[in-house]
C-alpha cells in the first residue's frame, strides 16, 4: 500500500481489511452470546430436576440445546481467530514493506542519524506490538464489551435487578483502576520499547565489528557496554511487568468482594424464595464469567499501551521526508542516456550540519570522454565531490551541470543508472559472487544465465576472475557479511566489475585501487581506458601511478582547486603534485633495492 499522505496512519490499513475485521468481530458476539445461554441452561436443568418440572426427555431438549451452543461457540472461535488474526498479520506485512519502501527513500542524512539495531527494532518489536493491538487486542476488547454486557443483560433479566446492582457495584473500581493503569503503562512501555532499541543497536553494532574488537583485545569492555545495555532493557521490561502483576491481583480482589457480595445477598434471596437454586446457581456462573472481562481490561490496555509507544516510533519514520528529491520539472525522462560531460561552476560546498565549507570555488569542466584524476590529502574533500555528482547531498542551483544540464533537474533514477559508482568502502552483499558482481544489472542473472559470459567478462577487466576462479565454488562462491570472506584487493575488484558491468556514462572511481598491488592497478587501468573510450572517468586516488594517465589532474587543497593540468604539466610545475610524485618514487626505489 503506497502510502500518499506524509502522516503515517493505521486507519487505511485496517480499512483494507475492514471485512475481515466486520465478520470475525460478528463471529466473536455470537460465541459470546452462545456463552452467555450456557449458564441459563444448566440453572433451567437443575430447576427442572429439583421441582420435578420435566423428566428426562426435557434434559435431552435442553441438552441439545447445549450441544448446539457449544457447536456455534467451536465454529465461532475458529472464524474470529481465522479472519481477525489473519488481519492482523497481513496489517503487520503491508506496513513493514511501506515501511521498507520508505526508508529506500531518504537521504544520507537520515542514516547518519539512525543506528540499523534501532531500525531493526522498528521492524521487529514496534510492528509486533501493533499487530497484538490490531489482532488479539481487538478481539479481546469487543470480547470483554461483548461478554460484559450480554452477561449483565442475563443477569438481570433471568436472575434479578436487584443482586446484579450489588454484584456489579465493586467492578465500577475497575474502570477507575483501568484509566491510570493506562497512563502508566503507556510511559513503561515507550521507556522500554527505547531500551530493547538500544540493546538491539549494541548487540549488531559488536557483531558487525567483532575483528576490530578481537584486534584490539576490547572484548571484556565492549561485553560490559553490553551488559550495562541488557540491564537496562531487563529493568525497563521489569518495570513493566511489576505494573502489570500489581493489576492483576487487584481485578482478582474486585472480583472476590463481588463474588461475596453475591453469595450474602443471593443466599438470602434463595432462602425468601426470591430466586430459585438454578437462578442462584446461573448468577455465580455469571459472575465467575464476569472474571474475564476484568482480567481481558488490563490486558488490552497493556496492548494498546504498548502499540501507542510503537505507533509513535514507526510515525517518525513514515514522517521523515527526503533532502534529496527529484525536481518537480525534471528536464528530462528517467531513461535518458547522458553523454558524461560535467561541468563545476564556482562549486561550493558545507555539510548540513556543519559552518565550515568543504568544497570552494571549484571550477571545471569533464568533456564527455575524458578521464579526471582527483589528488589531495586526506579531507580535502575529494570523496564530497564524487556525493555531489551522486547527489548524496545537493549543492546550489546551477553550480553542477551534466551535459550543460543543472544536476538538480535530472532525475534521480536517470542520474543514476548513467553513474557506475565505486566506493572506498565496497560493500558486497551476502550473496554468490555472480550475483553481487551483476547487482547493477537491471536483470537478474539467476533468471537471465545468458548475462554469465558478461559477468565473467567484467570479472576478467577487473582482474579478479582468476581469484574467483580459485575458490571452490567459482562464481557461485557465497561471501559472508559485507564481503567478509574476501580479502580488501578482491572487495574492490569485485566492486569495480561490478562498476564496469554498468557500462554507464560515467564511473566514478573513489580510491578503489589502494587496496591492489601496483602490476594489478596498471592492469586494470589499462582495461578501464581501453573499455571506457568515448566516456567519462573520474578516477579519484592517492597514488600517482593511478593518475598519471588521466586525461587531465586536478588537486584539491582544503577543499580548493590549488593545482590543473596533465601528468607532464603538473610535474613541471614543481607543487604538491610533484612533491607526491618524488616522494612515491623514491618510496618504490626503495622497496625494489
Amino acid at each position: 500500500m503506497k502510502k500518499d499522505n506524509k502522516s503515517f496512519s493505521l486507519m487505511p490499513y485496517l480499512w483494507r481489511y475492514k471485512w475481515n475485521y466486520l465478520i470475525g468481530i460478528i463471529m466473536l458476539i455470537a460465541v459470546d452470546l452462545a456463552n452467555v445461554y450456557v449458564p441459563q441452561y444448566t440453572g433451567e436443568i437443575i430447576d427442572g430436576l429439583t421441582i420435578g418440572a420435566f423428566g428426562m426427555a426435557g434434559v435431552k431438549k435442553i441438552l441439545l440445546k447445549l450441544l448446539f451452543a457449544g457447536a456455534i461457540i467451536m465454529i465461532g472461535r475458529f472464524g474470529w481467530r481465522f479472519f481477525i488474526i489473519g488481519a492482523s498479520r497481513g496489517v503487520e506485512y503491508r506496513i513493514r514493506g511501506d515501511m521498507f519502501e520508505h526508508i529506500e527513500t531518504l537521504s544520507s542524512r537520515f542514516y547518519n542519524k539512525h543506528k540499523t539495531g534501532d531500525m531493526m527494532a522498528h521492524f521487529t518489536n514496534d510492528l509486533q506490538a501493533i499487530r497484538m493491538a490490531v489482532g488479539m487486542a481487538v478481539i479481546t476488547t469487543f470480547d470483554a464489551i461483548g461478554m460484559t454486557l450480554m452477561v449483565l443483560v442475563k443477569m438481570i433479566v433471568y436472575v434479578d435487578l436487584r443482586l446484579t446492582v450489588l454484584a456489579f457495584l465493586p467492578l465500577i473500581l475497575v474502570a477507575i483502576g483501568c484509566y491510570f493503569y493506562g497512563i502508566e503503562s503507556k510511559k513503561r512501555q515507550t521507556r522500554r520499547q527505547d531500551a530493547f532499541s538500544h540493546l538491539s543497536d549494541k548487540v549488531q553494532e559488536s557483531l558487525a565489528g567483532i575483528r576490530v574488537l578481537k584486534a584490539f583485545v576490547q572484548e571484556e569492555e565492549d561485553f560490559a557496554s553490553l551488559e550495562k545495555a541488557g540491564i537496562d532493557c531487563m529493568e525497563k521490561n521489569l518495570s513493566v511487568i511489576k505494573l502489570r502483576t500489581l493489576f492483576g491481583p487487584c481485578l482478582d480482589a474486585i472480583t472476590g468482594i463481588s463474588l461475596l457480595v453475591t453469595l450474602i445477598a443471593g443466599g438470602k434471596m434463595v432462602l425468601n424464595g426470591q430466586v430459585t437454586i438454578g437462578q442462584f446457581v446461573a448468577f455465580q456462573s455469571y459472575i465467575g464469567m464476569l472474571v474475564w472481562p476484568m482480567i481481558a481490561c488490563g490486558d488490552c490496555i497493556n496492548s494498546f499501551s504498548q502499540a501507542a509507544a510503537a505507533f509513535g516510533r514507526i510515525k517518525v519514520i513514515f514522517d521523515a521526508t527526503a533532502d534529496i528529491t527529484d525536481s518537480e520539472m525534471p528536464a528530462m525522462a528517467e531513461d535518458a542516456v547522458l553523454t558524461g560531460d560535467i561541468t563545476l561552476k564556482n562549486l561550493s560546498f558545507t555539510y548540513p550540519d556543519s559552518e565550515t565549507p568543504v568544497l570552494k570555488n571549484i571550477d571545471l569542466h569533464i568533456k564527455s570522454g575524458e578521464m579526471l584524476g582527483i589528488l589531495g590529502r586526506t579531507g580535502s574533500g575529494k570523496s564530497t565531490l564524487a556525493n555531489l555528482l551522486l547527489r548524496v547531498y545537493d549543492c546550489e542551483e546551477g553550480m553542477i551541470l551534466l551535459d550543460d544540464t543543472g544536476i538538480r533537474q535530472i532525475p534521480l533514477k536517470a542520474l543514476h543508472k548513467n553513474i557506475a559508482y565505486v566506493p572506498q568502502d565496497n560493500f558486497l552483499f551476502s550473496d554468490t559472487l555472480e550475483e553481487n558482481i551483476a547487482f547493477g544489472l537491471e536483470e537478474r542473472i539467476s533468471e537471465h544465465p545468458e548475462l554469465h559470459e558478461q559477468v565473467q567478462q567484467a570479472a576478467k577487466d577487473s582482474c579478479i576472475h582468476d581469484n574467483i576462479m580459485d575458490f571452490p565454488e567459482n562464481y557461485g562462491t557465497v561471501v559472508g557479511e559485507r564481503g567478509v570472506t574476501l580479502s580488501g584487493g578482491q572487495k574492490q575488484r569485485s566492486s569495480i566489475a561490478r562498476a564496469l558491468l554498468m557500462d554507464s556514462a560515467v564511473l566514478i572511481l573513489d580510491d578503489s585501487l589502494s587496496a591492489v598491488d601496483t602490476d594489478t592497478e596498471e592492469k586494470i587501468l589499462k582495461n578501464i581506458l581501453r573499455l571506457r573510450e568515448g566516456k567519462t572517468t573520474i578516477v579519484i586516488a592517492h597514488r600517482i601511478s593511478t593518475l598519471q594517465q588521466a586525461d587531465h589532474v586536478a588537486v584539491l587543497t582544503e577543499g580548493e582547486l590549488t593545482e590543473y593540468g596533465t601528468h607532464e604539466e603538473l610535474l613541471a610545475l614543481g607543487g604538491f603534485y610533484a612533491h607526491i610524485y618524488e616522494k612515491q618514487q623514491l618510496e618504490q626505489e626503495l622497496t625494489a633495492m
